[in-house]
């Protein structure tokens, strides 16, 4: 593979960075230094900072779309894994393998429905990072994005999720 073929396919190792690109917001020379050191790829610096601006060039332009949902809460949730976890799909709000987000507990979940996307979901939880919030469970089916969080971040969570609803990145076309 060559080296701009090997800068491209780290980028998208890294979805930060392509967004970033996307974005027009990357120092270059910087970049390729972290790709060298901390991401691991072997090549000259300049060489990769010059690849990763023909990429920046054949990316679309980042760009942001409003999203309609509404979003709401509920406490009284919990996350339980295991033969504990009920059988009953009444009693579940979410199933993986497992694991199940059930009518108990002392968690909030938070409910988005309407225009929603796994990127949605993506876009909301990176967010809950960026705000220190942590999420036990989180999912995304049909119209109903799901993040379940401590009943203290609930408030946060939805004034989080109601400020991203209104600047989802739209997904790459590469």
């Amino acid at each position: 593979m060559s080296l701009a073929a090997d800068t491209r396919e780290a980028v998208r190792a890294r979805p930060f960075l392509l967004d970033a690109l996307r974005a027009g917001v990357v120092n270059y020379a910087a970049t390729a230094a972290w790709l060298t050191s901390v991401a691991g790829l072997d090549g000259d610096e300049e060489a990769i900072a010059a690849a990763l601006r023909r990429f920046r060039e054949d990316l679309p332009t980042y760009a942001t779309a409003e999203h309609a949902a509404s979003v709401s809460m509920r406490s009284g949730v919990g996350v339980i894994d295991g033969p504990s976890a009920p059988q009953e799909d009444a009693d579940v709000l979410l199933r993986v393998g497992t694991v199940a987000v059930t009518d108990a507990g002392d968690d909030t979940v938070l409910l988005v429905t309407g225009d929603v996307s796994a990127r949605t979901l993506a876009a909301v939880l990176d967010t809950l990072v960026a705000v220190d919030v942590s999420v036990a469970a989180a999912g995304v089916a049909g119209d109903t994005l799901l993040v379940v969080v401590s009943r203290r971040d609930g408030a946060t969570a939805v004034r989080t999720a109601e400020a991203v609803l209104g600047r989802v990145p739209t997904d790459p076309t590469t």
